[in-house]
């Protein structure tokens, strides 16, 4: 269930105009879904058990886990559970479903998706996601069915962050970012899409309920999708 506590400090309605979009790409993580599971799972479960797993205080665990995670950040392996499975020599996957009840979807998510249905207007959702993990989350929301396309990064070889991703990715999945609307919380990861020749981004501010918002003047910005409801 959405988070009824989270905060919107965006009341007021984007002026989005519809007409110019064809299509409609969301990110998963932090945009679609409450970042807190993975933040809370990163920061906490995995610590705790990477302490356990190899008899070392918890203090040293974040250190180190920090010190691995910063080494591949943007890159293919920061967002896949094999690299990591294999780099702790710990069952991410299976630590991911111990603790799956913490995955929730953003206020105003199934709303929007449904406006986008009535608006003929094709979903595509396009995650960093492993593969493993698209699948657990799109379980337990539910929410496959509101998209024409769902696309793992790991299936392409690149992450979003890469501007060569969007030219893999339209390679593949042929789109024009000219007239594709496209909805992340990442900053990277929107300005390699603006690189590509996006011209309709929009940045989630408060992917983690339970964090601050983000402080960015880059892109337009909401905290939650209630802005985008236009019908």
């Amino acid at each position: 269930m959405p988070n009824r506590n989270s905060t919107n400090t965006h009341t007021t309605q984007l002026p989005l105009h519809w007409d110019d979009y064809s299509t409609v790409m969301l990110d998963m993580d932090g945009t679609l879904l409450d970042l807190h599971f993975d933040n809370h799972f990163w920061q906490h479960d995995v610590p705790l058990r990477y302490s356990e797993k190899h008899g070392m205080p918890l203090a040293v665990a974040h250190q180190r886990l920090k010190a691995l995670t910063r080494a591949v950040e943007g890159e293919l392996q920061w967002y896949c559970i094999d690299y990591w499975s294999e780099k702790l020599d710990l069952d991410i996957a299976l630590l991911k479903e111990e603790v799956e009840h913490l995955i929730q979807i953003h206020p105003h998510v199934i709303p929007f998706l449904e406006q986008l249905q009535q608006l003929n207007k094709p979903a595509w959702l396009v995650t960093n996601a492993h593969q493993r993990s698209l699948q657990l989350k799109m379980q337990r929301t539910r929410l496959a069915g509101y998209f024409s396309e769902i696309i793992s990064t790991h299936s392409l070889g690149i992450p979003k962050e890469k501007p060569d991703f969007w030219r893999v990715l339209a390679a593949q999945h042929p789109f024009n970012p000219a007239t594709t609307l496209f909805i992340d919380d990442s900053l990277p990861v929107l300005r390699s899409a603006q690189s590509y020749g996006f011209h309709g981004l929009i940045a989630i501010n408060r992917p983690d309920s339970q964090g601050p918002e983000k402080a960015q003047s880059e892109f337009t910005a909401v905290n939650n999708f209630s802005p985008l409801l236009t019908l």
